[in-house]
């Protein structure tokens, strides 16, 4: 997860002083300490934490702390909301044009992302927000990204428009705004060509692109993983091109995290979108607070929530619940649920948007292993209809059967087994708990 050392730190310092009824000005010096060197090692840029810093203390010290009844809880209050701010505090959202298309240009470094990038953008906007997106190919200098583009565009089931690599960018743009106007596309992605490093050459190019395609949105794209290094290219392409957003790439890798802390510290320019995966639906629009909230161990509940929205069938979690409610659940409706989780993304992501989770006995350092759940799967599916239906006809034999149609062992069948049985013990105690309490009984989760 992104931010994991920084979230530690941050997490055992805030918890110190937590349930403080009183906190002197010496606590919080100790704390703001902590802060510190916890941002510094993470890469945030040392005048964004000396300022960040400066104003967590002038609050933490202020009256509305200390004359509160819970003076800790207070001041993990003002450094969640000053976490927030220095991220851009509210959500930035993506520009329409009244007059369609709306034109985006996408830029950046070369492997920071740009290519997979404008692919996965233009699925989010069909996804998301219902748009109709055509993607540009007007990098002509890097031979594979023509072809990639194509390919991002074939996978996705969407047009790509492109002259090959003898026509110059700035008329691979001018056509390209003209064909989406005739073909009624409201958006036009326009992918433009990296360098290994900032060049006259590249910025004059992208400056003679915006100037005939004249962009709604200029979006840099950067790899989080670079850290400070990010953060100077965000400030060069800004202060030569006047970007209007960032989209921070790479968010999930082994990062400290410091380029999402300062980039818009130092470019006063938002973090619209971070990538947080591989695969094409693996970026989200960057919401502050919650980011803020995931650092501090906090959760991000709402996240949380529109994954399941998006990728849970509203009447198969209905049926399921019906069948929880009557204890008639099958090992087919175990693997249903499976499946409709997995969708939302890696598990270990999930984990850290429920509040708490990390404080939790047994969960703090705990990995989800994808191989694990990839057995479960092949385990059930190597059962008969009735098997599935009623586990408990499953004797030696049969477990012997399944592990070697599974290719895993028997103790591991057993292990499956006994799991299922223990759930539905304890939704069968839940159930009992909800009713005549709640109207609608209990809830599985993620539904």
């Amino acid at each position: 997860m992104a931010f994991e050392g920084l979230s530690e730190r941050l997490q055992n310092t805030i918890q110190k002083i937590r349930g403080k009824g009183k906190v002197s000005e010496a606590d919080v010096k100790e704390m703001m300490r902590d802060v510190r060197l916890a941002l510094l090692e993470a890469d945030v840029n040392f005048k964004v934490v000396k300022d960040f810093v400066k104003r967590v203390s002038e609050r933490a010290v202020g009256q509305e702390v200390m004359k509160s009844l819970s003076p800790g809880q207070q001041v993990i209050k003002v450094v969640k909301e000053e976490l927030t701010s220095l991220m851009g505090g509210e959500q930035s959202k993506i520009a329409v044009s009244s007059r369609p298309p709306t034109v985006i240009m996408m830029v950046g470094l070369q492997g920071a992302g740009k290519t997979t990038t404008t692919g996965k953008l233009a699925n989010l906007l069909r996804k998301k927000y219902n748009r109709k997106p055509l993607m540009a190919a007007a990098d002509i200098y890097r031979p594979a990204a023509i072809k990639q583009l194509e390919t991002l565009g074939k996978q996705l089931s969407m047009p790509v428009f492109s002259l090959g690599d003898q026509v110059s960018p700035v008329e691979i743009a001018k056509q390209a705004i003209e064909k989406a106007k005739e073909e009624h596309h409201d958006y036009v992605l326009i992918d433009t060509a990296g360098r290994l490093h900032i060049d006259e050459t590249l910025m004059d190019e992208l400056k003679q692109i915006k100037e005939v395609a004249k962009p709604d949105e200029i979006l840099l794209v950067v790899d989080a993983m670079t850290g400070q290094d990010a953060v100077n290219v965000a400030q060069s392409f800004n202060e030569q091109l006047g970007i209007t957003g960032v989209v921070l790439t790479k968010l999930d890798g082994d990062t400290r995290g410091g380029a999402a802390l300062s980039i818009r510290a130092v470019t006063e320019k938002p973090i619209k979108f971070a990538g947080l995966g591989e695969k094409l639906d693996a970026l989200e629009p960057f919401h502050p607070e919650r980011m803020a909230s995931r650092i501090l161990g906090m959760g991000d509940v709402l996240s949380l929530i529109e994954k399941a929205q998006e990728t849970v069938d509203a009447e198969k979690a209905k049926e399921l619940q019906e069948k929880i409610k009557t204890q008639s659940i099958t090992l087919d409706d175990f693997l249903e649920q499976l499946g409709q989780v997995r969708k939302m993304g890696p598990l270990d992501d999930l984990l850290n948007m429920i509040p708490g989770a990390n404080k939790m006995k047994g969960m703090k350092n705990l990995q989800v292993d994808e191989k694990q759940i990839g057995k479960v799967e092949a385990i059930i599916r190597s059962m008969t209809k009735k098997e599935k239906e009623d586990p408990s006809i499953i004797n030696a034999s049969r477990r012997k059967r399944i592990a070697a149609g599974s290719g895993t062992t028997v103790p591991e069948v057993n292990r499956l087994l006994k799991q299922f049985d223990e759930m539905k013990k304890m939704m069968k105690q839940m159930t009992s708990m909800t009713k005549g309490k709640k109207k609608g009984g209990f809830k599985f989760p993620f539904m």
